[in-house]
């Protein structure tokens, strides 16, 4: 079967490769929808330092199950699942504390190992969780849902209660409606005005800069140095201040402030437990990504239309087809 590659940053190749045997407990599937994340953009850019190289991307995954062994979660050939893409070793230190998002060996697929950019791949059943009513296209978004859901469990949001969330990304989308279902009071910062108004649809309201108000919740999901810097700034005496998005290098912040509000500052890391519960959401109504999908493209239109999607002032999401069998 043929693999895309991204070989090094920005470039881009193809490789045949055989499928490897199914390994014990593990599953093969059919690689249906793959949702293109920031840190892939930011990978194509050589600016995320989790990255190896060369690497088939793809983390965010929509697959249907083709083969499997027995096993004692109901996921037989046939079934609709998304994937949880990270692989922990569950010996260490974290793993041992139940923190397998933080697992001193954790690997990450479409980052560490090769990821959804192919028509098949096996993954542990344990990695699998089906739905019956979800689309490809839900299914690749719980990975991110996620994302956005662990983080507002970080922040200790209190119902009722101030939150901003500074970055309106697909993460900070996440984020907005987790802490709208949380009971939180939402107000979002985004400097793009397509996005803005994308955000207004959720029933928050939104302002181009952080002014002189002050929180109790601040959930920075840009992944933008001086926008993690300025943060601080927003929160209020004793408030938390969640950082979901990441740099590679250091942020600074000044300690009087720090201490004289003694705020928490928290990072969120991934996800921890939570597909099944943002499934059931999605399922439910709760939470709604209907509009979220405004680019797409063919597995093998990859290499060439990659490099424009941060051109779109309009991206929200894209979603690469995986539909050829041949490809």
């Amino acid at each position: 079967m043929k693999q895309i590659v991204l070989l090094e940053p920005g470039v881009w190749g193809e490789r045949d490769a055989p499928h490897p045997p199914l390994g014990l407990d593990e599953a093969l599937v059919r690689i249906h929808r793959v949702g293109v994340c920031g840190s892939d953009l930011n990978a194509f850019k050589g600016e995320h330092p989790a990255y190896s190289f060369p690497r088939v991307l793809g983390h965010e995954l929509g697959v249907e199950v083709v083969e499997t062994g027995q096993n004692d979660s109901g996921i037989q050939p046939g079934a609709r699942c998304a994937v949880e893409s990270f692989y922990s070793c569950g010996r260490c230190r974290a793993c041992a504390a139940g923190l397998t998002n933080c697992c001193e060996q954790l690997k990450y697929l479409g980052i560490h190992i090769d990821g959804g950019m192919q028509p098949l791949l096996n993954v542990p059943v344990s990695k699998l969780f089906k739905s019956e009513r979800l689309s490809f296209d839900e299914l690749a978004l719980i990975e991110p849902l996620a994302v956005g859901a662990h983080a507002v469990g970080r922040s200790r949001l209190q119902r009722g209660e101030d939150v901003v969330v500074i970055g309106c990304g697909v993460i900070g989308l996440a984020v907005v409606q987790f802490a709208k279902a949380h009971g939180g009071r939402v107000r979002v910062v985004e400097k793009n005005p397509w996005r803005r108004e994308f955000a207004k649809a959720l029933g928050v309201e939104t302002t181009e800069a952080a002014n002189d108000e002050q929180y109790p919740v601040v959930i920075d999901a840009t992944g933008n140095t001086a926008s993690m810097e300025a943060s601080f700034e927003s929160v209020a005496p004793g408030g938390h201040l969640v950082f979901v998005g990441l740099v590679s290098g250091p942020i600074s912040f000044p300690d009087w402030l720090f201490h004289r509000r003694e705020m928490t500052v928290l990072a969120s890391r991934g996800s921890l437990n939570l597909f099944p519960q943002v499934i059931k959401m999605l399922e439910d109504g709760e939470i709604n990504v209907s509009s979220w999908v405004t680019h797409r493209m063919a597995l093998r239109d990859v290499p060439q239309q990659f490099a424009e999607l941060r051109s779109h002032a309009d991206l929200v999401k894209a979603m690469v087809h995986v539909e050829e069998p041949g490809l």
